[in-house]
């Protein structure tokens, strides 16, 4: 946006002819009232003021990293606040209409805040941001509702401006305004954004000052770790959050953040672990068994956060239940619709997360905990069971269809006969005796598509009916209804043909050397055998008898 401001403002000198000198000098020029011929050069010092702006909040970015921008930041911010005051001082000629003067003073209010809000000098930032935004709530009630939608807007982006000055002045009651914008919005946007975590992190840190330790299954634990206490602190509010969330996707992104807040504290229990190794095998020896403090911290925080991946995930197999029920409708409209194939790889996950809950050091024997575990086990694994046999219900596959409901009700009564004093820790599962009056419901319905499916495939098969996989070559003599015979793929002969046998090519043995005789050869082996060395020399020389 500021290269953009840029390039629009030298065409804007360049269109009206109001360059700064050439390239060789620079010759300052100034917006007069008696210029104002064209409202253009309106939007030289507009343009300017923008860039300004723009410059700020891309040093207010590059901030977080190296500090020493944020002087930098402040300059730009004066800087836009002056091209303002200039900007408000032309507009109250005589040739600028009366809604462009309550704008440049809206405008003019805006960036003043916005640098008394940097300047941390809250009471006078809340003071601009509601001059603001009272011009701008008058404007919106003197123009057309199309207008009106791009004040009320603004008035939309300034209020959390205002709701985060009234509380850094005292007023506590600004703070619960912005955790339910923050709750409905899904997270503020622009300059409060970082403000506005930065709040929340701030006053979890001035309360974890006062927090030294957390008590977890009959067992104290001393929390010394800043980033750990500030995640505790706040999970109270994120858990609040969620359930108070409008919509599915608000609630995902809660969830989202409350996971990424929880892994940020188990990495810095990491850290702390890696040092103690050696000690911690100490401890374990001296203690019996019993895991070190900050071992057990670790077990708490991921206990936190498999039980909140688990609670994710069910809350995401409630909203594909609610889409299962309206299936048909979806169909009509053409859309994809769930299936109990995407139920199953979402149970099966929180199952895993139950076997990692199992294992968590320091809970192996605890009883209560791995009973309860269990039992949690069983809930899910009744209702993965019984999307399966949905599944299989819908390749009309009736009886492994049959067998897995029979399992899910087995799995159920299991439930109901241990909850016993695990009532209340089972109360945020599923109804399990609303699983088991489901399951009864479409055992009657798999038994009545059964016995239609098997009557309709008796009719299909009657003798007039039955295809024997032959081609039509072979069952010129039988009659029978072949609908693929009028399709593109009918079956006439076997293509290719298949092997048949043929005599092979004779084979010839030579029975006659058995018969024949030889001529003898002995007198040529004797001649040769008395030749010896005479024959040898012979040789040599050249004689030959």
């Amino acid at each position: 946006f500021r290269g953009y401001c840029s390039r629009r403002l030298r065409r804007l000198r360049k269109t009206l002819n109001f360059k700064m000198g050439n390239r060789h000098k620079f010759t300052g020029k100034k917006v007069t009232e008696e210029i104002l011929s064209d409202n253009r050069y309106l939007l030289l010092i507009l343009m300017d003021a923008e860039r300004a702006w723009s410059y700020a909040m891309q040093l207010k970015q590059e901030a977080n990293t190296e500090p020493r921008k944020r002087f930098h930041l402040l300059s730009r911010l004066r800087k836009a606040v002056k091209h303002a005051e200039e900007l408000e001082r032309l507009c109250e000629s005589n040739r600028v209409d009366a809604k462009t003067k309550l704008e440049a003073q809206a405008y003019m209010a805006y960036l003043t805040g916005m640098l008394r809000f940097e300047h941390q000098e809250w009471k006078a930032a809340m003071e601009a941001f509601n001059k603001c935004k009272t011009i701008y709530e008058k404007l919106a009630n003197a123009f057309t509702e199309e207008q009106a939608v791009l004040y009320n807007q603004r008035v939309e982006e300034i209020s959390p401006n205002i709701r985060y000055c009234a509380y850094n002045i005292g007023d506590q009651s600004a703070m619960n305004e912005l955790m339910q914008m923050r709750l409905r919005s899904g997270g503020t946007e622009g300059l409060l954004a970082e403000k506005l975590e930065a709040l929340i992190t701030q006053t979890r840190a001035k309360q974890a000052a006062t927090m030294s330790e957390v008590e977890w299954r009959g067992r104290t634990v001393p929390v010394k770790i800043d980033k750990v206490r500030i995640f505790l602190l706040g999970l109270a509010d994120n858990e609040a959050a969620i359930a108070q969330a409008e919509n599915e996707e608000t609630k995902e992104r809660l969830f989202e953040s409350l996971l990424s807040e929880c892994r940020d504290a188990i990495q810095a229990v990491r850290e702390e672990l890696k040092p103690d190794q050696k000690q911690r095998e100490h401890s374990l020896e001296n203690d019996s068994g019993k895991v070190s403090n900050i071992q057990y911290l670790h077990s708490y925080l991921t206990y936190i956060k498999l039980s909140t991946a688990i609670r994710r995930n069910e809350s995401m197999a409630k909203s594909l239940q609610k889409a299962l029920l309206q299936q048909q409708r979806s169909e009509e409209d053409g859309k994809r619709t769930a299936r109990p194939q995407d139920l199953i790889r979402l149970y099966d996950i929180i199952l895993q997360n139950l076997v990692e809950l199992t294992q968590l050091p320091g809970l192996e024997e605890d009883r209560n905990f791995q009973k309860e575990i269990g039992l949690k086990t069983l809930v899910y694994k009744a209702y993965r069971c019984f999307f399966i046999a949905q599944s299989y219900v819908l390749v009309k596959k009736w009886s492994e269809a049959l067998v897995l409901y029979e399992r899910v009700l087995k799995y159920a009564r299991e439930v109901q006969s241990g909850a016993g004093a695990y009532t209340n820790s089972l109360k945020e599962l599923p109804d399990v005796q609303d699983l088991i009056t489901q399951v009864n419901a479409e055992k009657y319905s798999l038994q009545a598509s059964a016995i239609l499916d098997a009557n309709d495939t008796h009719e299909t098969e009657s003798p007039s009916q039955v295809k024997d996989g032959k081609p039509l070559s072979e069952r010129f003599e039988t009659f029978c209804l072949d609908p693929s015979l009028v399709s593109k793929q009918v079956s006439l002969v076997h293509f290719p043909p298949g092997f048949q046998p043929i005599p092979c090519k004779p084979l010839f043995f030579d029975l006659a050397l058995n018969h024949v005789a030889f001529p003898p050869l002995e007198d040529k082996v004797e001649q040769k055998a008395k030749s010896g060395l005479t024959g040898y020399i012979k040789g040599i020389f050249g004689f030959k008898s």
